[in-house]
């Protein structure tokens, strides 16, 4: 294999391998410098015997990034308030033409079923990405990670349960998400308080992530009285000049707030039965560097 076909392999799989990262980690810096290191081991190393490419480059991101993970838990890093995966823009576009598994990767990036993989260990986290997001068999992710298949079998059981125990399950149109989406910025811009309540659901929660560098809640805010009221107080204290962009935001829509063309926030819900269960606001600007709205 040339170094020009090598490197013609590798960029075909990339979105695969990022996919990998990301899922694993929660970060889009942290996922690219996995998927660097990943190609500087690819393009370094004897690629003679590599019969399939796709799992030989899986294998080395996931291995780079459960490494990655268990640094970063063994620094023991604390984070200021409640933490929320790094928006990560998605458009599965031509390269995932199947209905199915467009769901099925888009439900796999969520905001919810991340933060819920970070209470995992990193091999269960890899076992579940791998099989559950890109459906790799049992076989393939043994090898990947040095297991035994049984063995392999047993962490994804035991990730797929606890997984389906803390997640929301939240099944709605696009269309109908995108709308609520509109109507739910609307009300809470304009600070209507009586608008806001009629579209949060009763028990709605509100999760702002900042890590203590911008305003926003500092614990879950819960019940519709709670989140409607710190919306319409919020709106009262908003920059002038601020600008919505609607983005497609791990698999589903978000709204993107401007502020002098520079990413300020990120607005998303979970939405069921016509109301909003959930509202995630990111303003960590660390997090919001790598959304690209050119």
């Amino acid at each position: 294999m040339t170094t020009e076909t090598a490197t013609d392999v590798f960029e075909a799989h990339r979105p695969v391998l990022l996919g990998v990262a990301y899922r694993m980690l929660g970060r889009v810096a942290d996922a690219e410098d996995v998927v660097q290191e990943a190609w500087l081991r690819w393009s370094g190393s004897d690629r003679g015997d590599v019969r399939e490419p796709r799992g030989y480059l899986v294998r080395i991101t996931t291995r780079l990034a459960i490494d990655r993970l268990r640094r970063i838990k063994a620094r023991g890093e604390t984070y200021v308030g409640p933490w929320l995966p790094e928006p990560y823009l998605t458009d599965f576009g031509d390269t995932v033409p199947d209905t199915a598994e467009r769901a099925v990767l888009a439900d796999s990036v969520s905001l919810a079923v991340l933060v819920v993989l970070q209470s995992l260990s990193p091999l269960e986290r890899a076992v579940f990405v791998l099989r559950e997001a890109f459906c790799f068999p049992y076989a393939d992710i043994a090898t990947m990670l040095d297991r035994g298949e049984p063995a392999v079998r047993r962490m994804a059981g035991r990730a797929r349960k606890h997984v389906e125990e803390r997640r929301p399950r939240y099944e709605v149109d696009p269309a109908e998400r995108r709308d609520l989406t509109e109507r739910f910025l609307a009300a809470a811009a304009g600070g209507d308080l009586e608008g806001l309540m009629a579209l949060l659901a009763p028990e709605v929660r509100l999760v702002g992530d900042s890590g203590g560098k911008s305003r926003a809640p500092l614990r879950v805010l819960h019940t519709a009285d709670k989140v409607g009221r710190f919306l319409v107080g919020a709106a009262r204290k908003r920059a002038p000049g601020l600008s919505v962009r609607f983005v497609e935001l791990n698999g589903n829509p978000a709204a993107l707030i401007l502020s002098g063309g520079t990413p300020d926030s990120v607005f998303q819900i979970d939405v069921a039965g016509g109301r909003v269960q959930s509202v995630y606001i990111i303003r960590n600007p660390d997090k919001l560097r790598s959304l690209d709205v050119g």
